[in-house]
């Protein structure tokens, strides 16, 4: 099968048109080959007769996840870490290459497992390779930020039921400085000594009295009440406090820890966000491992290099540069202050939701910059890149269509659509923590790569 730029141009042109008569904004108008020479690539992808049961098969797997919150515990004994390692968010990535807040947060870390007695330290014993980091990825978990994590650490526990598959992710910190940004200050430092010492053991007192919480319906449930399950999660995080609450009263702890616990919770609007992103990630990793499939199963950044994996191809990363995000900042930070787009975090646009969800979160753009015809737009143009509609997630101003789910790589390049993804801004410099909030798009590389990998894979 080749592509003919030429018709394939008209016949764009033409699914703009009537989107246009239908009122219906669209960008891609004009259609340009894939870079690289991959059209060749992208060729043989779209004719592998496996392609469309594989993607049937992804989708059915996606849509059918599960994800009940069964136990909150220290990633000691979660993930298995050992003293001297560490989790990140996005592809692996080295010292040399890691950015401000990647090295802030690990140094931030190295500090609160007590390896270091002070910054200058923690930076040396990382720097001598005297201590390990791991993608949060490849231990079955999400981080986002940064999405450090250190032995002492606890994190959300969720279980996928229909698959038999388990992850996790941190507890969150809320916002300002905090360590997710790259801050490291003693005060970041304290709040993390005391979610260790009471949140976390107050949060499994009150999961284990409550029993299973199901976080997949919490999120459907979120998507009719204006959150899109990113960077917008109020409602999301106060029917989890809905439900929590009585059981951390009738736990037995002080009524005095009670209180902030639940205050910390109450105040902060994206507490719900480290519940969604394990939820999403149950989601996409059931997908994984499905050859022929061109279908997405993470999206993660570690400040530096943007990665993907596609469910066809593995555990296998295919990379390009993190960009910038574009957005709105925070008193007098600008451009110049942010660093390339970081964190785990997209794994929510990989679910569906996120930016994939923005026509259902109108108020997200007073977050994030653009306008409530964008959100709107946005959504519509990642039902173009995507192979399913998840019933689960419904959009209510769509008429309740369910959320655009299950990126098709192959689809990105043949359109040059790129998913949408909502995200925070991190300082670029260690120790600033956020300056902003915005949207960014993967590089087309990501794609490219994996599109050819995907190729070679084709049997001959």
């Amino acid at each position: 099968m080749n592509l003919n730029p030429t018709l394939v141009t008209a016949g764009v042109a033409r699914f703009a048109d009537s989107l246009a008569q239908q009122g219906i904004a669209h960008t891609a108008v004009e259609w340009q080959p894939p870079p690289d020479g991959s059209v060749d690539a992208l060729s043989t992808v779209l004719a592998d007769p496996r392609r469309a049961g594989a993607n049937a098969e992804a989708a059915a797997r996606m849509l059918a996840a599960g994800a009940r919150l069964v136990d909150v515990r220290p990633a000691r004994e979660v993930v298995g870490l050992e003293p001297g390692r560490f989790c990140h968010a996005g592809p692996p990535v080295t010292w040399e290459r890691a950015s401000g807040p990647l090295r802030g947060a690990l140094t931030g870390a190295v500090l609160l497992e007590g390896l270091a007695s002070d910054p200058p330290g923690a930076e040396r014993l990382l720097a001598g390779g005297r201590v390990e980091w791991v993608p949060c990825h490849r231990l079955g978990g999400v981080g986002p930020m940064a999405g450090v994590v250190s032995p002492s650490m606890w994190v959300w526990v969720l279980h996928d039921e229909v698959h038999d598959r388990t992850s996790w992710c941190t507890l969150n910190e809320g916002l300002g400085a905090v360590l997710r940004y790259g801050a490291y200050a003693p005060e970041v430092i304290d709040r993390l000594r005391w979610m260790g010492a009471v949140l976390g053991p107050a949060l499994q007192a009150a999961v284990r009295r409550h029993g299973p919480v199901d976080v997949k319906a919490l999120v459907g449930q979120m998507l009719t009440m204006g959150d899109e399950g990113h960077n917008r999660n109020r409602a999301g995080t106060l029917m989890l406090l809905r439900d929590l609450l009585p059981d951390l009263v009738e736990s037995g702890l002080p009524s005095a820890d009670v209180a902030r616990v639940a205050r910390f919770i109450g105040g902060n609007d994206h507490f719900f966000l480290n519940l969604v992103m394990p939820c999403a990630k149950l989601q996409a990793a059931a997908a994984s491992g499905i050859a022929g499939s061109t279908v997405v199963t993470a999206m993660a950044r570690n400040g530096t290099d943007f990665g993907i994996q596609v469910a066809g191809t593995g555990d296998a990363w295919f990379t390009g540069p993190a960009a910038v995000p574009d957005g709105l900042f925070l008193g007098g930070y600008g451009p110049d202050d942010a660093n390339p787009d970081i964190g785990d975090s997209a794994i929510t646009e990989t679910a569906g939701l996120g930016g994939f969800a923005m026509a259902g979160a109108p108020a997200i753009v007073r977050f994030v910059g653009g306008t409530v015809s964008d959100a709107l737009r946005t959504t519509r143009e990642m039902y173009e890149i995507t192979v399913a509609e998840n019933p689960a997630y419904p959009l209510p101003v769509l008429d309740f269509r369910g959320a655009p789910t299950g990126i098709d790589a192959a689809l990105v390049l043949r359109t040059g659509i790129r998913p949408q993804i909502n995200t925070g801004i991190a300082g670029r410099v260690a120790g600033t923590g956020q300056v902003g909030a915005g949207l960014v798009n993967p590089p087309l590389e990501c794609f490219v790569a994996a599109v050819a990998a995907l190729a070679d894979a084709v049997p001959q």
